[in-house]
């Protein structure tokens, strides 16, 4: 059907990228991929950065490809992972380096950022209290308080703030923006009010000039601006934002029946290169067990609180990967994991969230020495230190489940996996044996879609087009994820043979 309305989807991940076109047609939302390209960090002197201007071009490629191949384009909309952010001056450049969450830049900064609110305990609650999310030293206000410690003329200089996803929008329609959901990422906004928290910002000494307005998902920033409709070919193409954390949109395509309950009985896992598991809430819970367990409360579509937990996700197994490529052996994902099946369970029982395997240099290497660190054996052969990673990531899945049925106060039946972790299908039957839960996985472009839907609800495809009156329109949108992409049930087949594992796994990483 060529004038069936198209939308394009820039989904960017933390390792790749990718240009994704959805329509619906006869009642089922259709994709069709028209750029993929990698998404790789480069250290420039001694400081990990995002290669914008490259992921810029890609993104313009797959444009111009989608310009082509369909007659009616209505809107792009781009989402990308969190925490990260760019400065611009008055005159619209770039004001400093876009630096990856994973520099060195950040260490140490948590504790500062506490010692400066009033000492470890009373900065640390705080902090938790004003924001209500999860203590990680690659959150945005902690990588803003490096820039204040260092001294970077870039904040003296800089006339505004954006979130990856807003400045990929700025690119697109020349307005500036900074979306509800990724803003939520970067420890500086009020959970319960969607606002700033400029009390603890400039007692931090950030410069609060820079934060904008927040602006919800669904909103339309305009068209395109015209050196994009020149380079591309697309015209009177409406800029509107989705979700632009890439974990928000995914959670809008979990295939669920319902919206944001308050006493939830399933989880998702939005499972990639990060693991985020957690519960979507129709309110924040910022309570001490909460910041006991560490969770954090972001933002979600309609109002809406995602309760979760950032995990280590599939990063070891993959950087496991280039480990073996480095040693001259060209393995294939579908050799790791077959190799991992057939190894011995519970040979290495590893913590995918130890700060040894955050950055390592190489991760084999890194395995070796937490195993000599730990007292434990190394795994005779290559696949046992897949089967590690991945039983590791499962054991944190299991711990991460009993911690969010405590905050909900309810049993969770189901998990839902999404994303490209879905393929991994021995993670997911491992998830389900250690958790001893149904998990359901699916669909695997989760991100691309709920980026799709949520520009379907601003353009008025779905439900009233009104950001303000999203709750129908998730409704809808799900009920059209449900009807349009299979998905795939894995029950627990050996539960038991995890128990002990699993106060092995607890006694290692407490």
């Amino acid at each position: 059907m060529p004038n069936t309305p198209v939308h394009l989807a820039v989904d960017l991940g933390a390792s790749s990228g990718r240009v994704i076109a959805g329509r619906i047609d006869d009642g089922r939302l259709q994709l069709e991929e028209m750029h993929r390209f990698a998404n790789d960090p480069v250290m420039i002197q001694d400081s990990l950065q995002w290669n914008v201007h490259g992921l810029w071009a890609e993104i313009l490629e797959g444009l111009r490809i989608a310009a082509t191949r369909f007659e009616s384009i209505r809107s792009v909309g781009v989402d990308t992972w969190g925490v990260d952010y760019v400065l611009v001056d008055e005159n619209d450049q770039i004001a400093s380096p876009i630096r990856h969450y994973r520099d060195a830049r950040n260490n140490g900064m948590v504790e500062r950022a506490f010692e400066i609110l009033g000492g470890a305990q009373q900065g640390r609650r705080r902090m938790f209290e004003a924001t209500g999310l999860q203590f990680m030293q690659i959150n945005s206000v902690f990588q803003l308080l490096s820039a204040v410690t260092h001294k970077e003329r870039s904040l003296q200089i800089a006339d505004g703030f954006m979130m990856m996803g807003d400045f990929f929008h700025w690119l697109l329609s020349g307005k500036r923006s900074i979306e509800a959901t990724n803003a939520s990422t970067s420890q500086m906004l009020d959970p319960r009010t969607g606002q700033w928290q400029m009390e603890m910002i400039e007692a931090l000494g950030i410069p609060t000039k820079l934060l904008g307005p927040v602006s919800l998902p669904a909103t339309t920033l305009g068209n395109v601006q015209p050196s994009v409709a020149e380079a591309t070919g697309l015209k009177d193409v409406s800029v509107v934002l989705p979700a632009t954390h890439d974990t928000a949109s995914a959670v809008l395509a979990v295939p669920v029946d319902g919206f944001a309950p308050e006493k939830p009985d399933w989880c998702y896992i939005s499972s990639g290169t990060w693991s985020l598991m957690g519960c979507e809430l129709a309110s924040p819970r910022v309570t001490e067990l909460c910041s006991e367990f560490n969770f954090t409360n972001e933002g979600g579509v309609g109002g809406s609180t995602r309760l979760l937990k950032n995990l280590g996700g599939l990063w070891i197994f993959q950087q496991l990967r280039k480990s073996m490529q480095r040693r001259g052996n060209e393995v294939t994902w579908e050799s790791m994991v077959s190799q991992a099946e057939s190894a011995a369970p519970f040979q290495l029982l590893i913590d995918p969230d130890h700060p040894d395997f955050a950055a390592p240099t190489d991760m084999l290497d890194a395995i070796e020495a937490f195993a000599a660190k730990t007292g434990q054996p190394k795994p005779g052969a290559e696949g046992g230190y897949y089967r590690a990673s991945l039983e590791g990531l499962a054991l944190r899945y299991r711990v991460c489940l009993g911690m969010l049925e405590q905050l909900v106060d309810n049993r969770i039946e189901t998990i839902h996996i999404v994303g490209g972790g879905t393929m991994n299908e021995l993670l997911c039957q491992m998830t389900a044996d250690a958790c001893n839960r149904t998990v359901i996985t699916g669909p695997v472009e989760a991100t691309a879609i709920g980026n799709l839907l949520m520009q379907m609800v601003g353009t008025g495809v779905i439900g009233s087009g009104n950001p303000e009156e999203l709750t129908s329109a998730v409704r809808q949108s799900r009920r059209l994820v449900r009807e349009s992409f299979a998905v795939k049930t894995y029950t627990p087949q050996n539960a038991a043979e995890w128990d002990e594992p699993a106060e092995r796994f607890v006694g290692l990483v407490d």
